[in-house]
């Protein structure tokens, strides 16, 4: 029966992507003024599910990180239509980008025919700065345009669930939707994972391995789990098979420079910007042109559907006061990528498969400049071979790197998708991992950005 069931949902996944892949496809490529999303409305639709509140008498501090707060089950829903999938959530006590208790959110699909002894924590790449948009909502039946990514997502659950793996599928993001604050992605994900492993309608248990997968926003969360298990959360750790990941965001500083100008990725500038003020509790607003202040307001509660492609052209020095023309001139802007840069963060201590696109110029990014070079069109290759190489040389010598050299961002998801499934299915068998170490070409500089003084 529950095999049916998911085979109803791969029906269900196809038949909602064939209907909606034309107007999102016009929306995504059309070259006109910006679409908000209309904050009332989303304030409104984020704030009417009780579920997502912790309303206990218990100081929330008072429980461990991954402590199971609410559970509920319901219908797996796609663009709110109810499928015969049953779906468990879980709102649990994580950590925030500063340290602070927080909650989170997330949703457990169980294989018709696993054991619980093994699971998938799928990281969605939801990429939106609305908390109505996380996949958790729209598994729940809202309907968001924001939301359209994670219910096209569904489609990958199905081979894992037939495969015997339990998904677990994390809001990464936060309850409020803290765009690109990778530190942040990456406990949530460690705290579902503890969640899941002690909520007994899971059928899952603290013996219970886990496999990471995701991509691009997505692998950032997935990454950053990765990174942070050793020291964050050892429990976890010990029962990861490993990560696999791709088009991966190492240093946000690169990227920024990287995508300024560009045709199609330009958006994500202001959407990284407002992700990390709200992450760290900073302010960049006093260094924003009367227009940055504009393109901020329309995006505070927008997604990459709002950004991609409506921005074609956009720079840093648009956005910025005159005087702040370098974005290394905001002290509050270096600290943030710094703390945000994967070069400078721990080696994870799990075999890692990473893959990374190199033809951005098929998404309208023509940038390369010195120290940053080329990438897929919103992430740079050459951060993502330094970062691989880095973990080979500090201990992790199971890296498997692939780079689709002629590829975009979009485009490298092809290929990637089936050697993941294949390389995760292979780390579950106890095979022997793949070494790319010793093989990977050089990349760039992952040091620290620096604060430069106004002249």
């Amino acid at each position: 029966m529950r095999t049916t069931a998911v085979r109803h949902l791969a029906i269900a996944v196809l038949t909602v992507l064939t209907v909606t892949a034309a107007p999102a496809a016009t929306a995504a490529a059309a070259p006109s003024s910006p679409t908000p999303s209309a904050p009332s409305a989303v304030t409104k639709a984020a704030g009417t599910d009780a579920f997502y509140a912790y309303d206990g008498s218990e100081p929330l501090s008072s429980f461990a990180p991954g402590a199971v707060l609410k559970t509920r089950t319901l219908q797996y829903h796609l663009l709110g239509i109810p499928t015969p999938v049953k779906a468990i959530q879980l709102l649990f006590r994580t950590t925030d980008a500063q340290g602070r208790p927080s909650v989170g959110v997330t949703s457990v699909v169980r294989s018709p025919g696993g054991d619980g002894r093994k699971a998938v924590s799928y990281q969605s790449a939801y990429d939106s700065l609305n908390p109505a948009d996380s996949p958790s909502r729209a598994i729940a039946g809202d309907v968001s345009l924001g939301g359209l990514l994670p219910t096209a997502e569904s489609l990958v659950l199905v081979p894992f669930l037939l495969q015997g793996y339990d998904v677990v599928v994390p809001d990464t993001e936060g309850q409020t939707a803290d765009f690109a604050a990778g530190p942040e992605y990456g406990a949530t994900t460690l705290d579902s994972l503890r969640a899941v492993s002690r909520a007994p309608e899971t059928g899952m248990s603290t013996d219970t391995r886990f496999g990471l997968i995701g991509y691009s926003g997505g692998a950032i969360a997935t990454q950053w789990a990765a990174t942070l298990a050793p020291s964050y959360a050892p429990d976890i750790n010990r029962n990861l098979v490993g990560f696999a990941e791709g088009g991966l965001l190492v240093d946000p500083a690169h990227n920024l420079r990287y995508v300024d100008g560009s045709v199609v990725w330009a958006g994500v500038i202001p959407m990284a910007l407002i992700g990390a003020s709200r992450s760290f509790g900073i302010d960049l607003k006093p260094y924003m042109s009367s227009y940055g202040l504009e393109v901020y307001k329309k995006l505070e509660n927008g997604s990459i559907v709002n950004a991609l492609g409506q921005y074609p052209g956009l720079t840093w020095k648009k956005l910025a006061k005159p005087q702040y023309a370098d974005p290394n001139s905001v002290p509050e802007f270096v600290e943030a990528v710094n703390r945000l840069n994967l070069g400078s963060a721990a080696t994870p201590t799990v075999p890692g498969f990473i893959g990374q696109g190199n033809g951005g110029v098929l998404e309208g990014t023509f940038s390369n400049l010195p120290g940053i070079g080329t990438g897929d069109g919103v992430m740079v290759a050459g951060d993502v071979r330094s970062l691989a190489r880095q973990y080979c040389a500090t201990g992790n010598k199971s890296i498997k790197y692939q780079q689709y050299g002629v590829l975009s961002h979009v485009g490298a998801i092809v290929p990637w998708a089936p050697v993941a499934l294949g390389w995760l299915n292979d780390r579950f068998a106890g095979k022997t991992a793949p070494s790319d170490c010793g093989r990977i070409p050089a990349g760039n500089s992952l040091a620290p950005e620096k604060v430069k003084p106004l002249s």
